[in-house]
Protein backbone atom coordinates (compact mmCIF):
# COMPACT_ATOMS: atom_id res chain seq x y z
CA UNK A 1 0.00 0.00 0.00
CA UNK A 2 1.28 3.43 -1.10
CA UNK A 3 0.34 6.59 1.00
CA UNK A 4 1.47 10.21 0.57
CA UNK A 5 1.57 13.48 2.38
CA UNK A 6 0.77 16.37 0.47
CA UNK A 7 0.20 20.33 1.63
CA UNK A 8 -3.51 21.42 0.90
CA UNK A 9 -2.82 23.90 -1.52
CA UNK A 10 -1.89 20.89 -3.82
CA UNK A 11 -4.57 18.82 -2.68
CA UNK A 12 -7.69 21.02 -2.71
CA UNK A 13 -9.21 22.73 -5.42
CA UNK A 14 -11.76 25.40 -5.73
CA UNK A 15 -15.36 23.90 -7.42
CA UNK A 16 -17.01 25.52 -10.21
CA UNK A 17 -20.52 24.79 -11.75
CA UNK A 18 -19.73 22.18 -14.51
CA UNK A 19 -21.53 23.41 -17.70
CA UNK A 20 -23.24 20.19 -18.26
CA UNK A 21 -24.63 19.99 -14.69
CA UNK A 22 -28.07 22.27 -15.19
CA UNK A 23 -29.55 20.19 -18.65
CA UNK A 24 -28.40 16.55 -16.64
CA UNK A 25 -30.21 17.91 -13.70
CA UNK A 26 -32.87 19.39 -15.29
CA UNK A 27 -33.67 16.17 -16.69
CA UNK A 28 -33.71 14.10 -12.73
CA UNK A 29 -37.66 13.64 -11.95
CA UNK A 30 -38.55 13.59 -8.37
CA UNK A 31 -41.51 14.24 -6.36
CA UNK A 32 -43.30 17.81 -5.99
CA UNK A 33 -41.52 20.31 -3.53
CA UNK A 34 -38.32 18.46 -3.82
CA UNK A 35 -35.00 19.87 -5.44
CA UNK A 36 -31.12 18.14 -6.56
CA UNK A 37 -28.37 20.49 -6.61
CA UNK A 38 -24.73 20.17 -7.51
CA UNK A 39 -22.97 19.64 -3.61
CA UNK A 40 -19.60 18.60 -4.57
CA UNK A 41 -17.92 17.97 -8.27
CA UNK A 42 -14.74 16.17 -9.10
CA UNK A 43 -15.12 13.30 -6.50
CA UNK A 44 -14.00 10.36 -8.97
CA UNK A 45 -15.76 7.83 -8.95
CA UNK A 46 -17.34 8.37 -5.37
CA UNK A 47 -18.54 5.33 -3.81
CA UNK A 48 -19.68 5.02 0.25
CA UNK A 49 -20.19 8.19 1.65
CA UNK A 50 -19.69 8.71 5.74
CA UNK A 51 -19.83 12.24 7.42
CA UNK A 52 -17.06 13.15 10.06
CA UNK A 53 -18.22 14.58 13.30
CA UNK A 54 -16.82 18.20 12.41
CA UNK A 55 -18.75 17.82 9.38
CA UNK A 56 -15.93 16.94 6.83
CA UNK A 57 -17.84 14.42 4.02
CA UNK A 58 -15.48 11.58 3.06
CA UNK A 59 -16.30 9.72 -0.25
CA UNK A 60 -14.46 5.78 -1.44
CA UNK A 61 -13.52 5.04 -4.75
CA UNK A 62 -13.31 1.86 -6.19
CA UNK A 63 -11.62 2.22 -9.68
CA UNK A 64 -8.91 3.88 -8.90
CA UNK A 65 -8.03 3.46 -5.11
CA UNK A 66 -8.27 6.79 -4.43
CA UNK A 67 -9.77 9.03 -0.75
CA UNK A 68 -11.60 11.74 -0.90
CA UNK A 69 -12.33 14.90 1.78
CA UNK A 70 -14.76 17.03 1.04
CA UNK A 71 -15.19 20.45 3.07
CA UNK A 72 -18.43 23.49 2.85
CA UNK A 73 -16.06 25.55 5.18
CA UNK A 74 -18.64 28.54 4.38
CA UNK A 75 -21.92 26.37 5.15
CA UNK A 76 -23.48 27.33 1.85
CA UNK A 77 -24.80 24.09 1.40
CA UNK A 78 -22.26 23.24 -1.50
CA UNK A 79 -18.75 22.20 -1.14
CA UNK A 80 -15.82 24.68 -0.74
CA UNK A 81 -12.76 21.92 -2.03
CA UNK A 82 -12.16 18.24 -2.64
CA UNK A 83 -8.66 16.80 -1.05
CA UNK A 84 -7.20 13.58 -1.89
CA UNK A 85 -6.29 12.63 1.32
CA UNK A 86 -5.00 8.99 -0.11
CA UNK A 87 -4.40 6.82 -3.23
CA UNK A 88 -3.15 3.83 -4.62
CA UNK A 89 -5.03 1.83 -1.80
CA UNK A 90 -6.83 -1.88 -3.21
CA UNK A 91 -10.89 -0.63 -4.09
CA UNK A 92 -10.97 1.95 -0.94
CA UNK A 93 -15.13 1.82 -1.34
CA UNK A 94 -16.40 1.07 2.19
CA UNK A 95 -16.08 4.31 4.98
CA UNK A 96 -17.35 4.90 8.23
CA UNK A 97 -16.61 7.18 10.95
CA UNK A 98 -16.54 6.61 14.46
CA UNK A 99 -14.86 8.83 17.45
CA UNK A 100 -13.02 11.01 15.31
CA UNK A 101 -11.61 8.26 13.14
CA UNK A 102 -12.18 7.40 9.39
CA UNK A 103 -13.02 3.24 8.94
CA UNK A 104 -11.83 2.44 5.34
CA UNK A 105 -12.65 -0.87 3.65
CA UNK A 106 -10.14 -2.22 1.36
CA UNK A 107 -11.19 -5.61 0.24
CA UNK A 108 -8.47 -7.37 2.84
CA UNK A 109 -8.49 -5.22 4.88
CA UNK A 110 -9.72 -2.85 7.44
CA UNK A 111 -7.69 1.14 7.57
CA UNK A 112 -8.23 3.61 10.47
CA UNK A 113 -7.19 7.20 9.48
CA UNK A 114 -6.90 8.97 13.32
CA UNK A 115 -8.02 12.02 14.48
CA UNK A 116 -8.75 13.10 10.70
CA UNK A 117 -10.58 15.73 10.49
CA UNK A 118 -7.80 18.07 12.26
CA UNK A 119 -5.22 16.43 10.25
CA UNK A 120 -6.23 16.87 6.56
CA UNK A 121 -3.98 18.95 5.19
CA UNK A 122 -1.30 16.95 6.15
CA UNK A 123 -3.50 12.87 6.52
CA UNK A 124 -1.81 10.35 8.53
CA UNK A 125 -0.59 6.52 8.18
CA UNK A 126 -3.40 4.48 8.32
CA UNK A 127 -3.42 1.64 11.15
CA UNK A 128 -4.27 -1.34 9.63
CA UNK A 129 -7.32 -2.50 11.95
CA UNK A 130 -7.54 -6.13 10.60
CA UNK A 131 -6.02 -7.82 7.37
CA UNK A 132 -8.05 -10.79 7.95
CA UNK A 133 -10.52 -10.39 5.25
CA UNK A 134 -10.27 -12.38 1.90
CA UNK A 135 -7.87 -10.76 -0.29
CA UNK A 136 -9.99 -12.02 -3.62
CA UNK A 137 -11.58 -8.81 -5.42
CA UNK A 138 -14.58 -10.13 -7.37
CA UNK A 139 -17.14 -8.73 -5.16
CA UNK A 140 -14.49 -7.78 -2.60
CA UNK A 141 -14.89 -4.06 -2.69
CA UNK A 142 -16.63 -2.99 0.68
CA UNK A 143 -19.41 -0.88 2.19
CA UNK A 144 -19.33 -0.22 6.29
CA UNK A 145 -21.41 0.25 8.85
CA UNK A 146 -21.11 0.48 12.58
CA UNK A 147 -24.55 -1.13 14.03
CA UNK A 148 -26.12 -0.30 17.34
CA UNK A 149 -23.95 -2.59 19.17
CA UNK A 150 -20.74 -0.80 18.41
CA UNK A 151 -19.65 -3.53 15.96
CA UNK A 152 -18.24 -2.95 12.47
CA UNK A 153 -20.52 -4.78 9.77
CA UNK A 154 -18.32 -5.44 7.16
CA UNK A 155 -19.54 -8.00 3.91
CA UNK A 156 -17.40 -10.49 2.05
CA UNK A 157 -19.08 -10.91 -1.45
CA UNK A 158 -18.76 -14.27 -3.82
CA UNK A 159 -15.53 -14.48 -5.42
CA UNK A 160 -17.59 -15.55 -8.75
CA UNK A 161 -20.83 -15.09 -10.74
CA UNK A 162 -21.91 -17.96 -8.51
CA UNK A 163 -20.25 -20.28 -6.99
CA UNK A 164 -19.75 -22.25 -3.37
CA UNK A 165 -16.43 -21.36 -2.07
CA UNK A 166 -16.19 -21.28 2.36
CA UNK A 167 -15.14 -17.94 3.54
CA UNK A 168 -17.42 -16.04 1.16
CA UNK A 169 -20.68 -14.82 0.88
CA UNK A 170 -20.95 -13.75 4.88
CA UNK A 171 -21.63 -10.07 6.14
CA UNK A 172 -19.14 -10.41 8.97
CA UNK A 173 -19.35 -8.04 12.23
CA UNK A 174 -16.03 -7.53 14.58
CA UNK A 175 -14.83 -4.75 17.55
CA UNK A 176 -14.27 -1.39 16.68
CA UNK A 177 -10.08 -2.64 17.11
CA UNK A 178 -10.17 -5.77 14.68
CA UNK A 179 -11.13 -8.34 17.54
CA UNK A 180 -13.49 -10.87 17.97
CA UNK A 181 -14.29 -11.08 14.02
CA UNK A 182 -17.48 -13.65 13.78
CA UNK A 183 -20.13 -13.89 10.97
CA UNK A 184 -23.75 -12.42 11.43
CA UNK A 185 -25.46 -13.72 8.57
CA UNK A 186 -24.58 -16.34 6.00
CA UNK A 187 -25.70 -16.92 2.41
CA UNK A 188 -24.80 -13.22 0.75
CA UNK A 189 -24.10 -12.99 -2.88
CA UNK A 190 -23.12 -9.43 -3.24
CA UNK A 191 -24.07 -7.03 -0.60
CA UNK A 192 -22.85 -3.43 -0.89
CA UNK A 193 -25.86 -1.47 0.90
CA UNK A 194 -25.88 -1.97 5.08
CA UNK A 195 -28.52 -0.04 7.36
CA UNK A 196 -29.96 -0.16 10.92
CA UNK A 197 -33.29 0.38 11.20
CA UNK A 198 -33.66 3.49 14.05
CA UNK A 199 -36.19 2.21 15.85
CA UNK A 200 -35.09 -1.55 16.81
CA UNK A 201 -31.29 -1.49 15.39
CA UNK A 202 -31.96 -4.75 12.73
CA UNK A 203 -29.89 -4.73 10.06
CA UNK A 204 -31.16 -4.25 6.38
CA UNK A 205 -29.09 -4.93 3.64
CA UNK A 206 -29.28 -4.95 -0.76
CA UNK A 207 -28.24 -7.95 -2.43
CA UNK A 208 -27.22 -8.13 -5.62
CA UNK A 209 -28.53 -11.56 -8.07
CA UNK A 210 -26.75 -13.75 -10.00
CA UNK A 211 -25.79 -13.06 -13.57
CA UNK A 212 -26.24 -14.79 -16.92
CA UNK A 213 -29.92 -16.76 -16.09
CA UNK A 214 -31.94 -13.76 -18.16
CA UNK A 215 -33.01 -10.18 -18.42
CA UNK A 216 -35.74 -11.15 -15.61
CA UNK A 217 -34.71 -13.33 -13.06
CA UNK A 218 -33.29 -13.24 -10.57
CA UNK A 219 -34.52 -10.83 -8.80
CA UNK A 220 -32.08 -8.45 -6.35
CA UNK A 221 -32.81 -8.32 -2.67
CA UNK A 222 -33.68 -6.25 0.32
CA UNK A 223 -33.24 -8.61 3.11
CA UNK A 224 -33.55 -7.90 6.84
CA UNK A 225 -31.74 -10.07 9.35
CA UNK A 226 -33.02 -9.13 13.05
CA UNK A 227 -30.87 -11.46 14.35
CA UNK A 228 -27.54 -13.69 13.89
CA UNK A 229 -26.98 -17.16 11.68
CA UNK A 230 -29.66 -16.65 9.51
CA UNK A 231 -28.87 -17.81 5.97
CA UNK A 232 -30.64 -16.00 2.43
CA UNK A 233 -29.78 -18.80 0.07
CA UNK A 234 -26.74 -18.04 -1.99
CA UNK A 235 -25.43 -19.64 -3.80
CA UNK A 236 -28.14 -22.29 -3.38
CA UNK A 237 -31.62 -20.10 -3.94
CA UNK A 238 -32.16 -16.99 -5.53
CA UNK A 239 -34.80 -14.20 -4.88
CA UNK A 240 -36.50 -16.84 -2.15
CA UNK A 241 -37.89 -19.18 -4.42
CA UNK A 242 -35.35 -20.03 -7.33
CA UNK A 243 -33.25 -22.89 -7.12
CA UNK A 244 -30.25 -22.05 -8.57
CA UNK A 245 -29.71 -24.25 -12.35
CA UNK A 246 -26.02 -25.97 -10.74
CA UNK A 247 -26.03 -25.47 -6.80
CA UNK A 248 -29.55 -25.98 -6.06
CA UNK A 249 -29.78 -29.90 -6.82
CA UNK A 250 -30.96 -31.20 -3.64
CA UNK A 251 -32.06 -28.01 -1.70
CA UNK A 252 -35.12 -26.06 -0.91
CA UNK A 253 -35.57 -22.81 -0.98
CA UNK A 254 -38.05 -22.75 2.41
CA UNK A 255 -34.58 -23.78 4.22
CA UNK A 256 -33.39 -19.94 3.88
CA UNK A 257 -34.23 -16.93 4.21
CA UNK A 258 -36.43 -14.61 1.43
CA UNK A 259 -36.06 -11.43 0.69
CA UNK A 260 -38.41 -9.10 2.31
CA UNK A 261 -38.44 -7.24 -1.37
CA UNK A 262 -37.76 -8.32 -4.82
CA UNK A 263 -36.34 -5.65 -6.76
CA UNK A 264 -35.35 -5.40 -10.42
CA UNK A 265 -33.45 -7.81 -11.68
CA UNK A 266 -29.65 -6.54 -12.56
CA UNK A 267 -30.74 -3.15 -11.28
CA UNK A 268 -27.80 -3.24 -9.28
CA UNK A 269 -29.28 -2.26 -5.92
CA UNK A 270 -26.21 -1.07 -3.54
CA UNK A 271 -26.46 2.00 -0.63
CA UNK A 272 -29.28 2.75 1.38
CA UNK A 273 -30.47 4.72 4.28
CA UNK A 274 -33.05 5.41 6.52
CA UNK A 275 -34.45 8.76 6.09
CA UNK A 276 -33.98 10.16 10.35
CA UNK A 277 -34.00 13.79 8.99
CA UNK A 278 -36.56 16.58 9.62
CA UNK A 279 -37.07 18.33 6.09
CA UNK A 280 -38.76 15.61 4.46
CA UNK A 281 -42.36 15.79 4.43
CA UNK A 282 -43.58 13.90 7.56
CA UNK A 283 -44.68 10.67 5.54
CA UNK A 284 -40.82 9.99 5.11
CA UNK A 285 -39.53 9.60 8.71
CA UNK A 286 -37.78 6.12 8.47
CA UNK A 287 -38.44 5.12 5.03
CA UNK A 288 -36.00 3.61 3.08
CA UNK A 289 -33.80 5.14 0.46
CA UNK A 290 -32.32 2.71 -1.90
CA UNK A 291 -29.89 3.14 -4.90
CA UNK A 292 -29.90 1.59 -8.12
CA UNK A 293 -26.98 1.20 -9.76
CA UNK A 294 -27.92 0.22 -12.86
CA UNK A 295 -27.07 -2.77 -14.99
CA UNK A 296 -24.75 -3.94 -17.29
CA UNK A 297 -25.69 -7.44 -18.61
CA UNK A 298 -29.85 -6.49 -19.45
CA UNK A 299 -30.50 -6.38 -23.26
CA UNK A 300 -32.98 -3.30 -21.91
CA UNK A 301 -31.39 -1.14 -19.13
CA UNK A 302 -32.57 -0.73 -15.75
CA UNK A 303 -32.10 1.14 -12.67
CA UNK A 304 -30.09 3.97 -12.82
CA UNK A 305 -32.38 5.46 -10.17
CA UNK A 306 -33.26 5.81 -6.56
CA UNK A 307 -36.18 4.13 -4.58
CA UNK A 308 -38.06 5.03 -1.54
CA UNK A 309 -39.65 2.15 0.57
CA UNK A 310 -41.94 2.32 3.49
CA UNK A 311 -41.38 -0.02 5.78
CA UNK A 312 -41.71 -1.86 9.16
CA UNK A 313 -39.34 -2.23 11.84
CA UNK A 314 -40.44 -5.97 12.02
CA UNK A 315 -39.34 -6.67 7.92
CA UNK A 316 -42.41 -5.89 6.10
CA UNK A 317 -42.37 -3.97 3.24
CA UNK A 318 -45.06 -1.93 2.63
CA UNK A 319 -44.86 0.06 -0.78
CA UNK A 320 -42.20 0.57 -3.01
CA UNK A 321 -41.53 3.27 -5.20
CA UNK A 322 -39.43 5.21 -7.30
CA UNK A 323 -38.13 8.45 -5.52
CA UNK A 324 -36.29 10.23 -8.44
CA UNK A 325 -34.57 8.75 -11.87
CA UNK A 326 -33.79 10.54 -14.88
CA UNK A 327 -29.86 9.32 -14.83
CA UNK A 328 -30.73 6.95 -18.00
CA UNK A 329 -32.33 8.50 -21.14
CA UNK A 330 -33.06 6.33 -24.01
CA UNK A 331 -30.76 3.39 -23.26
CA UNK A 332 -27.69 5.67 -22.36
CA UNK A 333 -27.12 6.69 -18.55
CA UNK A 334 -25.29 9.61 -17.81
CA UNK A 335 -25.03 9.58 -13.98
CA UNK A 336 -25.04 5.91 -11.41
CA UNK A 337 -26.12 6.80 -8.34
CA UNK A 338 -24.65 4.24 -5.83
CA UNK A 339 -25.42 5.95 -2.50
CA UNK A 340 -26.88 7.77 0.05
CA UNK A 341 -26.75 9.73 3.15
CA UNK A 342 -28.76 12.12 5.31
CA UNK A 343 -27.25 15.05 6.24
CA UNK A 344 -27.85 17.16 10.19
CA UNK A 345 -30.23 19.33 8.26
CA UNK A 346 -32.26 16.45 6.84
CA UNK A 347 -31.10 17.03 3.27
CA UNK A 348 -30.24 13.86 1.27
CA UNK A 349 -26.41 13.36 -0.41
CA UNK A 350 -26.18 10.70 -3.13
CA UNK A 351 -23.16 9.24 -4.79
CA UNK A 352 -22.62 9.21 -8.28
CA UNK A 353 -19.45 7.74 -9.08
CA UNK A 354 -20.18 7.46 -13.00
CA UNK A 355 -20.27 11.62 -13.00
CA UNK A 356 -18.31 12.18 -10.26
CA UNK A 357 -20.21 14.48 -8.57
CA UNK A 358 -21.99 14.59 -5.20
CA UNK A 359 -25.63 15.73 -5.28
CA UNK A 360 -27.98 17.58 -2.62
CA UNK A 361 -31.52 16.57 -2.27
CA UNK A 362 -33.79 18.84 -0.38
CA UNK A 363 -37.69 19.82 -0.06
CA UNK A 364 -39.46 23.08 0.16
CA UNK A 365 -42.80 22.82 1.38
Amino acid sequence: MKTFKLCASVLAFLLTEPSHAEIELGLIELPPGFTIEIYAEGVDDARQLALGDKGTLFAGNRRAGKLWAISDVDGDQRADSVRLIDEDLKMPSGLEFRHGALYVGAVDRILRYDDIESRLEQPPEPVVVTDALPGKEHHGWKYLRFGPDDKLYIPVGIPCNICDEKGFGEIRRMNPDGSDMEVFAYGVRNSVGLAFHPDNGQLWFTDNGRDMLGDDIPADELNHAPKQGMHFGIPYCHQGDLLDEEFGKGKDCADYVPPVAKLDPHGAVLGLAFYTGDMFPDGYANRLFITQHGSWNRSEKSGYQILVLDVNPDGRVLDVKVFASGWLQDEEAWGRPNDVLVMPDGALLVADDKAGVIYRITYTP
